[in-house]
């Protein structure tokens, strides 16, 4: 079985010296948080790889047990949870005001990250929870917030997203399931809701849902969707678990993957639910939880793939096969280790490129995150949340793809010995196929990021990233290392804004001609946004050996990866852009009948 160790340095390389996170928190008024991250960082590392790591391996092979509306998760998850609740973790980037530590969004991102790592399926249960603590801060009113919230950050209540529905799922307008108003301000909801991660578990006290269901004289399709809370256990007056509510689980799923954690078939029986928001705006309310959703579900498949490299990487060390091409490597033993060959480097590469430019990525988004909720300057706020809003949906689909793709890339390198359950790879690739399903599939995060994203504000926010590209690639246009890879991220840059315009330009006619790009536009915006962060990254890498840095190794690591990435991943771009613009006619052509024959 593989283990798992926290990638700290790369970790600090990037907050400290790409983005320069304690000048971000400095910037924020939160001071220099340095000292503290890095605490918080070393003990999360402790716990991850300590506590839950060990648990991932049995948690898949036990998987969550259901009897008589009852789910019992895998033998330790219940005692790791509690260590986690006792450490104060769930509340790490709270609101203060309600129990929480208060620190930076982003500082939760990067122990999330090390959580879901360690272990994908057990780090769900706390993650839900965590888009329930948002959606509960920003929309529900004083008496729910005291009531669910500090619970919820304490971690003893855990919390639910309740969307999808047997014959819907991201076409909410479809709900059936029903509110209807009581005397005493409450509402009875009757529905089924299907796919609902933790939605029944012994760790905690109780179970937060948070539930889309129509008001009797709703609009019809979004317009008509409201929010409610739905507590499996109904507080008392004190605020504590009070009389069991009319929800109960019908059924866990049996899955591909992330096995140890339960997805529930909730059904709601005239349960006792409480209004969150206005009236019909609950899809509203909701955007807030999901978004936070997928910038985690994002994080799962850079997790699964750091996990999945870290065992590619250790096993192409050891494994000894065939002798190098260019003469023996190792001549001392019977043949070389497989790390030797072309193709293996091929495949460990193209995991560590994509990894670290996801991982990249990830805490771009972090940061704007962070001055969305914190800047107390007006358009700082506006503009974060802009730029936030355009790569979250690149963010969750392609850090998705490109995770599975690494997962495969392990199980690749591992040969038979990963198609078996003893080396614990093909659990990885199992895991991480939920990634680009759930939370919204990839075409559906592809049409938002096209649709809603870039041509709505008729790419003004687009432009403002192209800019800060240009800006990296013109300061390093006579570098002597890195000007060629700037010249090229200057070109693809050009390519994508032309193909933007003409996209647009198409869709005016043709408007499925958005559908049938939107796909391969998204993977070319996560590429060329990939290779903007490598040219930071290696920019930094460069300064460092020009400094003299006694982690040369390192460094020098950054800058191959950089140049593996910007030879044999960033021209994918150009395909991806080339597809996108072939247009709708090969796609919608043929009569659906004849997909049957």
């Amino acid at each position: 079985m593989t283990t798992y160790r926290a990638p700290l340095r790369n970790v600090r390389f990037l907050t400290e010296e790409v983005f320069n996170f304690p000048a971000h928190y400095a910037a924020l008024g939160v001071g220099d948080e340095t000292s503290a991250v890095n605490a918080i960082l070393d003990e999360a590392a402790r716990f991850c790889e300590h506590e839950i790591a060990p648990l991932n391996a049995s948690g898949d092979a036990e998987g969550c047990h259901f009897e008589a509306g009852q789910v019992r998760t895998p033998k330790g998850f219940k005692e790791a949870y509690q260590k986690y609740v006792a450490g104060g973790w769930p509340g790490i980037s709270a609101p203060a005001a309600h129990g929480g530590q208060g620190l930076p969004e982003s500082i939760g991102v990067l122990v999330t990250e090390m959580a879901g790592t360690a272990n994908t399926a057990w780090a769900m249960y706390p993650g839900v929870s965590h888009g329930a603590i948002a959606a509960l801060h920003a929309h529900g009113n004083d008496q729910q917030k005291e009531t669910y919230l500090r619970k919820l950050i304490e971690g003893s209540w855990t919390g639910t997203m309740c969307l999808t529905e047997p014959h819907c799922g991201s076409d909410l307008g479809l709900v059936k399931t029903r509110a209807q108003p009581q005397s005493n301000g409450s509402y009875r909801i009757n529905g089924t809701k299907i796919f609902i991660s933790a939605g029944e578990h012994d760790l905690a006290d109780n179970v937060v849902h948070l539930v889309l269901a129509k008001l009797p004289d709703a609009p019809s399709g979004t317009r008509g969707i409201s929010l409610f809370i739905v507590p499996k256990f109904v507080p008392d007056a004190p605020g504590g678990v009070g009389p069991r509510n009319t929800v109960t689980c019908g059924a866990i799923e049996h899955k591909m993957g992330i096995k140890g954690s339960s997805t529930c078939v909730m059904n709601f029986d005239d349960a006792v639910g409480y209004l969150v928001g206005e009236p019909n705006k609950g899809l509203n309310c909701m955007f807030t939880f999901m978004n936070v959703a997928r910038l985690m579900t994002g994080l799962q498949g850079l997790c699964l793939g750091e996990r999945s490299y870290q065992a590619a990487v250790a096993y192409a060390s050891e494994r000894l096969q065939m002798r190098s091409l260019s003469g023996p490597k190792a001549p001392e033993k019977p043949a070389d280790p497989i790390i030797v060959h072309p193709d293996v480097r091929r495949m460990l590469l193209t995991m560590k490129a994509l990894n670290e430019g996801n991982r990249a990525l990830a805490y771009f988004a972090a940061q704007k995150l962070d001055v969305a909720q914190r800047s107390g300057v007006a358009h700082e706020r506006d503009a974060a949340e802009a730029m936030l809003s355009f790569v979250t949906p690149i963010c969750k689909a392609f850090t998705t793809e490109t995770g599975f793709e690494v997962t495969n890339l392990g199980m690749q390198v591992f040969g038979g010995h990963g198609y078996i359950r003893e080396t614990g790879v093909e659990q990885f690739l199992r895991d991480c196929r939920i990634a680009t399903i759930y939370e919204g599939t990839t075409g559906i995060q592809a049409l938002d990021l096209l649709s809603r994203k870039v041509l709505a504000d008729r790419g003004a926010t687009l432009r403002v990233f192209i800019e800060s590209v240009r800006e990296t690639c013109v300061s390093l246009s006579s570098h002597p290392r890195l000007a060629a890879h700037a010249a090229r991220l200057t070109e693809h840059t050009v390519q994508w804004e032309s193909a933007t315009t003409k996209i647009a330009a198409n869709a005016m006619s043709s408007p499925e001609d958005i559908g049938a790009a939107a796909v391969d536009y998204l993977m070319c915006s996560g590429y060329v946004a990939l290779g903007y962060f490598w040219l930071r990254m290696a920019a930094v890498a460069e300064l460092q050996l020009a400094d003299g840095s006694g982690e040369a190794e390192f460094y020098r690591a950054k800058i191959g990866t950089c140049d593996f990435y910007f030879e044999r991943l960033l021209p994918r771009a150009s395909t991806h852009l080339a597809l996108a613009l072939a247009g709708k006619e090969s796609l919608m052509a043929m009569p659906a009948e004849q997909f049957a024959l």
